[in-house]
């Protein structure tokens, strides 16, 4: 079922977190905020939504990350339910692809709840003091890619915020597959 992410609720506090990656290096807040912010971005290995932007993902985080902001991806859908996104295939993806950022796992579905994540991919962009600047869609893509002129809605919010600490008030929301929660 597709879903849109709630509008940004500006200032929330990011809450602190330990993940480990595909690899099996622990990361926390601490670890993988740059010095300008941080994009957190809940995705997935199965959603059509994600699929059909996951090369743009690729490349706005290398973009991103030379602004001086760190940039993770967490996978927090339950591989029991959906195998496409078991750990085994988070990890090939991830090095399929060249992800430039880590991918995290969450198996027990914490952080998404604590982040109030809805959906696949749902994209959360943090200032230097990790307030909420950001809770909006990559661009108009939806199950099909927006055409390669399409407004870099992400990236154009996550360099201001880079540049001033805050981001525009209009965002489109995020839309794409339900969290798979555990039952």
């Amino acid at each position: 079922m597709a879903l849109n992410t709630p509008v940004c609720d500006f200032g929330w506090q990011a809450v602190d977190f330990e993940l480990d990656d595909t690899v099996g290096s622990r990361h926390t807040l601490a670890t993988l905020r740059g010095p300008n912010g941080l994009l957190l971005m809940f995705i997935c290995n199965h959603c059509p939504y994600v699929k059909a932007i996951i090369d743009r993902i690729c490349l706005d985080a290398r973009e991103l990350q030379t602004l001086g902001l760190g940039v993770a991806a967490i996978m927090s859908n339950d591989p029991a339910e959906y195998p496409e996104d078991s750990l085994e295939n988070m990890a090939r993806i991830a090095r399929q692809l060249d992800f430039p950022f880590p991918y995290l796992y969450d198996p027990t579905q914490d952080v998404a709840r604590c982040y109030g994540a809805v959906c696949t991919p749902d994209f959360f962009g943090f200032n230097r003091n990790l307030e909420l600047q950001y809770r909006g869609r990559l661009d108009a893509s939806g199950r099909l890619p927006a055409p390669p002129d399409a407004r870099r809605e992400l990236v154009e919010a996550m360099r201001l915020v880079a540049a001033t600490g805050r981001c525009p008030q209009e965002q489109f929301a995020s839309i794409g597959c339900s969290i798979k929660w555990r039952h």
